[in-house]
This record gives structure tokens, C-alpha cells and sequence, in this order.
């Protein structure tokens, strides 16, 4: 595992490693996924440009621009090196014998969907073209121990367009999230057979190119309003990373003879079992009221970690009773009430101390076998009614 460690080539930006397992490991396929102008093509220009600059030879192959535009554009970012090689070429047969002359390290593909086989009578974009030049691609990093980066076009639900046998032939799936009108993009590994598929990479889409964001829990908290209702903040682990995130919720009165109940950044599903818990258990009365929770940032929450402080949020909206700004609660909801263990406690309880929190409520099981930090107040709670009468100061 040491070996295989060291002969990783550093991307430049650390981000980006951390997402890989520690840079780009030498005859890999890695597939890059995200919507239509989110950035995919600015990061592995980024990407390019870094490892030209440490000496490791790169051919950024584009289908979709040409030489000129692609200049023009690494220019902008200011990424230019002589030893970043740049072709307009959508024939795979000529991209190979351009690999065969100029003998890169790294190759990037952008986009895959453009690119096509003329053994394969079928048109660009197809399944049967995207399968053979992806296996043609995936020989040739084989053979040749050349990293190939190729770009893939998503769908309208978000899957990489294709068949998905693209995704088994390929060494990592990496997605690019956010959206378009926010500044901030979540780049997270769904495959990777060189390190975790839990980690994500953050950064900040400004006029010069992508920046990273080497805190996202201050990135993510630093519009959070005070002494609002409906407002509470989590502690969420992505892969070796905790990240503090913000979830808000908004409860009013329906028009309409079914309330409406939308989530962002959450499960659906977790928040309408949260809901029936809240009714049933605690008594709170929402079958008339429309439920809307969102989790700020762009940020995608998939981990149960995070089901109390929806809790919380809901209850806070819908009794219009502020949470303490300096709280953050961490816990899962089962469907009795109770509040359940969650792992790796005391990394989130340190990042939560590190960004300034005073209290942290927490399930009442994750409080054994470890220390809080000093000046920092841990509450352990059993049951959802329990952390409301902390979160909140009592029930009506």
C-alpha cells in the first residue's frame, strides 16, 4: 500500500487528491460527471496545468472546443504550460497515435460523448460508441500506464448518460455538484478503487476559476442568520472530513387539502418519517401545515447523522421558537421517538468546538468511552422530546 501510495502524481490541488485518495495513480480511468456548465472543464484544465507544472506531461484532448478556444479559456485561468498539450480531436483512432507521439502521462478526454470510433458505424454519443472508446481508452491506460481523465455528459435525473456499463469499466466516478447560480461546488467520489467513496472535495467558483475551500464549515455557516426560528446546525462526516452544515425549515398553514412537503439537500423520505414522528410522538399537529426543509450551501446530506437537527429545525419553525445560535445537534430519529448512535462522535464534536460552539446535543449512547473538550458543554439526550426541551427551552 506504500508503494502504491508514493507513485500517485500530485494534481496541485489538494482538494482534488483528497477526493482521489492522494492524487492520480498511474494508468487509472477515472470518469468525470456534473451538469452542463457547473465546471467540470475549468477543474481538469486546473487539474492539467498543475501537473504540467510538476513536470508530468499532459494531453488535454477536447471535442467540444477547439485549440483556439481552449487557449483563449486557459488563458482566463491562467493555466499555460508548454508541457500541457492541447488537440481538437473527436476520432479516437487519431488520438491514439497522437498519445503514441507525444507519449503523455496524463490524458484528458472532454467530453467522451463526443468522441467516436470509425470502425463503429453508429453516430457520436451513442451507447455503442461510448462502450468501445471507453474500452479502447481503458486498453490504452492498461497497456500504456497513462492516467486517463474522461468527461461524461449526466442526464436530466443526474446519472451519467450512457450505459452504465461506462461507470463498472472505469477505475472512479467522480460527481461535480452545486448549482449553477451558487458559487460553490461539491466534487464527490461515488467509485474509486484506489481510496474512499465518501469523500468530497470543496470549491468556490470565482472569475479566475475554481478555488478551494479549505474550511467548509465556516464557508457553509457564514450567512446563517440569528435569533431565527426554524434554523439548526449539524455535524456531518464525509469520508475522513466533518463539516458543519446549516438546516433550515419553514412550517405555515396550507391552502390546500394535501400540505406540501418539499426537502433540499436531504432525503424526501427521512423528512416525512421525521414529520410522522414529530405528530405522532410528540403531538405537534401538521397535517394542515406545508414543510419545507433545505440544507444551505448546495451540500448534499445522505447520512441518518443529521435526522435530529431536522427535528429540531421543523419544531423550531413550527413553534416560531429560535434555536441558541451557538448549538449544534447531532443524532438519528428512529420511529418510536427515540434518538440513536451515531459514529465517529468525537470528530464532530471537535469541529464543532473548533468553530467556536458551545453546546452540542448529542444521543445519550455516544457520549461513553471519550473526553469533550474543555469549555465546550455536551448534552446526551434519549429521545426526540428530550432534545427539543434542550434545543428549544420546553414544549407548549
Amino acid at each position: 500500500m506504500e508503494q502504491a501510495r508514493q507513485t500517485r502524481a500530485d494534481t496541485g490541488i489538494r482538494e482534488l487528491n483528497r477526493v482521489l485518495g492522494g492524487g492520480v495513480v498511474p494508468g487509472s480511468l477515472i470518469l468525470v460527471g456534473g451538469d452542463p456548465g457547473i465546471g467540470k472543464s475549468t477543474l481538469l484544465l486546473q487539474a492539467s496545468f498543475q501537473l504540467a507544472t510538476r513536470g508530468v506531461s499532459v494531453l488535454y484532448v477536447s471535442g467540444e472546443e477547439s485549440t483556439e478556444q481552449t487557449r483563449m479559456r486557459a488563458d482566463r485561468l491562467g493555466a499555460l504550460d508548454e508541457r500541457l498539450l492541447v488537440a481538437a480531436e473527436t476520432d479516437l483512432t487519431a488520438v491514439e497515435s497522437l498519445v503514441e507521439q507525444v507519449e503523455p502521462k496524463v490524458l484528458v478526454i472532454d467530453s467522451i460523448q463526443t468522441i467516436y470510433h470509425p470502425d463503429v458505424g453508429s453516430a457520436p454519443g451513442s451507447v455503442a460508441q461510448v462502450r468501445e472508446c471507453t474500452g479502447q481508452l481503458m486498453r490504452l491506460a492498461k497497456e500504456r500506464g497513462v492516467t486517463v481523465i474522461i468527461v461524461g455528459h449526466v442526464t436530466k435525473a443526474g446519472a451519467i448518460a450512457g450505459p452504465r456499463l461506462l461507470e463498472h469499466m472505469v477505475d472512479a466516478v467522480l460527481y461535480f455538484e452545486g448549482e449553477r447560480h451558487h458559487t460553490y461546488r461539491v466534487l464527490r467520489a461515488v467509485k474509486n478503487r484506489f481510496g474512499s467513496t465518501n469523500e468530497i472535495g470543496v470549491f468556490e467558483m470565482k472569475s479566475e476559476g475554481l478555488a478551494e475551500v479549505s474550511n467548509p464549515s465556516e464557508m457553509f455557516l457564514s450567512q446563517r442568520p440569528s435569533g431565527v426560528a426554524g434554523s439548526a446546525v449539524t455535524a456531518s462526516v464525509e469520508g475522513t472530513r466533518p463539516i458543519l452544515v446549516e438546516l433550515q425549515a419553514l412550517v405555515a398553514p396550507t391552502s390546500f387539502a394535501t400540505p406540501k412537503r418539499m426537502a433540499t439537500g436531504v432525503d424526501h423520505h427521512r423528512v416525512a418519517m421525521i414529520l410522522a414522528v414529530l405528530e405522532k410522538r410528540l403531538g405537534m399537529f401538521l397535517q394542515n401545515q406545508d414543510a419545507y426543509v433545505n440544507v444551505v450551501g448546495g451540500v448534499r446530506l445522505d447520512e441518518p447523522a443529521a435526522d435530529l437537527a431536522v427535528a429540531v429545525s421543523i419544531a423550531s419553525s413550527f413553534r416560531d421558537r429560535p434555536t441558541r445560535a451557538r448549538d449544534v445537534v447531532i443524532g438519528e430519529v428512529g420511529l418510536t421517538g427515540e434518538v440513536r448512535g451515531v459514529s465517529r462522535i468525537e470528530q464532530r464534536v471537535a469541529e464543532a468546538h473548533q468553530m467556536g460552539f458551545q453546546r452540542v446535543i448529542i444521543p445519550e449512547k455516544s457520549r461513553k468511552g471519550w473526553t469533550p473538550p474543555a469549555g465546550l458543554e455536551v448534552i446526551g439526550v434519549s429521545t426526540v422530546e428530550e432534545a427539543l426541551e434542550v434545543a428549544l427551552g420546553g414544549s407548549d
